[in-house]
């Protein structure tokens, strides 16, 4: 088989005491991610969907929280480690489709910024990444604006035999 479908999924409380990274930049907020690292919810996604297509388990292994090499790592640095995992495997990135589900701030202004970052953090054409956002209409912790959720899909493909 010369693709695979990878699948990831992750959540960060919200609070005070943080900046608010996503897709790779920083959110004007007055609450960020909580987390080991600076809790980018959407690269973790990412990371995990990519890791997840190439059977090399999930970012949690790779990274663990219990490590203080990755406290308040740029999650920026982990994708591209992760993109090199999955490349030493020969595999590139067919695409991307990710959502993240908060309530605020409006994350459409931005989009564009994340893709264009991703993409070349990755190095691939921000045409193949997908960003979408969408609120939880004031349901659940993620309505309650007490956390962020993303969800991520991707498509890898070989390129090469390993």
């Amino acid at each position: 088989m010369n693709f695979r479908i990878g699948f990831g999924f992750d959540v960060h409380q919200l609070t005070e005491t943080r900046d608010f990274w996503l897709g790779g930049i920083m959110i004007p907020h007055y609450k960020g991610g909580l987390g080991h690292s600076d809790a980018d919810v959407l690269i973790h996604v990412i990371c995990d969907a990519l890791l997840g297509a190439a059977n090399m388990g999930d970012i949690g292994m790779h990274f663990p929280d219990t490590s203080d090499k990755y406290k308040n790592i740029d999650s920026k640095i982990l994708l591209k480690k992760v993109m090199l995992l999955v490349r030493e495997k020969g595999f590139e990135i067919g695409n991307i489709d990710s959502t993240i589900c908060l309530q605020t701030p409006k994350l459409s202004p931005y989009i564009k910024q994340m893709q264009d970052t991703l993409a070349e953090c990755i190095q691939i054409d921000t045409e193949l990444i997908s960003i979408k956002a969408t609120t939880t209409e004031k349901l659940s912790f993620v309505g309650r604006e007490e956390g962020v959720s993303a969800y991520a899909t991707v498509l890898i493909n070989k390129v090469r035999i390993s």
